[in-house]
């Protein structure tokens, strides 16, 4: 329901005189009529938010930016083109199945929006998540397909008073993980369709069945281990189903806080929106799986960061893991 504004005369004598002068009957149509139009006013706006631009139950295809969507977006079937609120969807058939696509942009703020504009404007039935990330594990190489079974919000934190030698948080927030200097990681707050109280959680985990789905694929998906201008990777590269991702607002080429977010959290890889998203579709109650190519290790490899060089073949190998998702799911 769309609120409504009343606006008082704030002087109050030439209200008074304004209600002399009034015949009670006319007050009373007045006042009948004007309530008329406020409800008639305040329904119409509720009609008009509920309203969806189709019914029919989709998947959400989601990724940040345009190289991470290039190759899925190129297949998409029958695509209608939607703009909303400044957001372009795509809806149609891809791999046999309704989809609408979109892109989420970059972070955890952009995410959070995007994906809630889609829930209430689509009928979205499950999410999936295709996109680059780094690596974090040092067991994960560039080009590695990562379908983590949980993500956290790594930089949902406190960053702590300095007392001395140590440092104090405020008591009011849970911390369950180690911190790094200043910043100590903090749970959140959660609140979901249907509950009236309030979770604190750090994790999110991604739907159990999507996942199932995604183990079955892993020997049947042939990874790109070369770019377009054949710079090729040392190691094949692999899906790996399972393990924990972490989000957050920043780009992080970092050796050090590379090692302290894999040995703080246990985390495969690192990027930007999963865990956002993940937040978004666990209060909706929406089935939610993140893909995550590694195009870069976070500040753990040799010389600069190597995103330039490994973003399109990322991009297009997590993008492959999603169409086999696609025509596996029944």
């Amino acid at each position: 329901m769309y609120p409504i504004i009343v606006i008082v005369h704030s002087d109050s004598k030439i209200r008074q005189e304004t209600y002399k002068k009034m015949k009670l009957k006319s007050r009373i149509q007045i006042g009948g009529l004007f309530f008329l139009a406020l409800l008639l006013i305040n329904l119409t706006g509720s009609l008009t938010h509920a309203h969806k631009v189709d019914d029919i139950k989709r998947i959400a295809i989601v990724s940040a930016f345009s190289p991470e969507m290039k190759l899925l977006s190129s297949e998409l079937e029958n695509p209608a083109k939607h703009s909303i609120n400044g957001v372009t969807f795509l809806a149609g058939t891809l791999d046999g199945k309704e989809v609408v696509m979109f892109l989420s942009g970059i972070s955890v703020v952009n995410a959070s929006m995007t994906v809630q504009l889609a829930l209430t404007q689509f009928n979205v039935q499950q999410i999936i998540y295709s996109g680059i990330a780094g690596g974090v594990d040092p067991e994960i190489n560039i080009g590695d397909v990562v379908i983590a079974d949980r993500w956290g919000n790594y930089l949902e934190s406190v960053f702590a008073r300095e007392i001395g030698d140590d440092w104090q948080v405020p008591d009011f927030f849970e911390y369950p993980y180690a911190n790094y200097g200043m910043m100590f990681p903090r749970s959140v707050d959660v609140q979901r369709a249907g509950s009236d109280e309030l979770e604190v959680k750090f994790w999110f985990d991604m739907d159990k069945r999507l996942l199932q789905t995604a183990r079955t694929i892993v020997a049947e998906v042939e990874l790109n281990p070369c770019t377009q201008d054949n710079t090729c990777l040392e190691q094949t590269p692999r899906i790996i189903v399972g393990g924990s991702g972490v989000s957050g607002g920043s780009f992080i080429d970092n050796a050090e806080f590379r090692t302290y977010i894999f040995e703080t959290f246990g985390a495969s890889v690192l990027d930007m929106e999963s865990a956002a998203v993940a937040h978004v579709a666990y209060a909706n109650e929406i089935p939610y799986i993140a893909v995550r190519s590694v195009s870069d290790l976070a500040g753990g490899g040799e010389g600069e960061n190597q995103i330039g060089i490994f973003l399109g073949l990322a991009a297009d190998n997590a993008a492959a893991v999603v169409k086999a998702l696609l025509r596996t799911l029944p």
